[in-house]
């Protein structure tokens, strides 16, 4: 069996080329990946963060189980209490709350509420 030497040189050669040319598809296909898949995801859980953040007392808000109450008590950073039916308060961890339906109002103060009050009755 004799071999050319056209052939003996061909397959001996590595083109860097044809090496690079390879990778190619593999780095497109993570870059459209990073694109349409994490960069939204980290957005979303961004977002949910937030969300999570500014809650306060009087937020209607939805839990991922599916109850839908409204915020009677900021228990600290990881915990909420909300009422879920009259008389009935449940405390939750932030992170399970999927959504503010309704931003309620900011509290107010007790003092400045009172003083106000009085000055209008006279």
């Amino acid at each position: 069996m004799l071999i050319t030497p056209a052939y003996a040189q061909a397959a001996g050669a590595g083109d860097t080329n044809s090496m690079l040319m390879s990778l190619l598809p593999f780095a497109l296909i993570f870059v459209i990946m990073y694109f349409l898949i994490l960069r939204p995801q980290q957005k979303k859980v961004k977002d949910h963060a937030e969300l999570v953040k500014n809650i306060r007392r009087g937020d209607t808000v939805v839990t991922s189980g599916g109850l839908v109450g409204k915020v009677t008590k900021v228990v600290d950073d990881d915990q909420i209490e909300f009422e879920i039916s009259d008389g009935v308060r449940v405390r939750q961890m932030r992170s399970m709350i999927s959504g503010v339906r309704a931003k309620g109002e900011p509290a107010k103060d007790s003092a400045k509420e009172s003083a106000k009050d009085d000055a209008g009755a006279k």
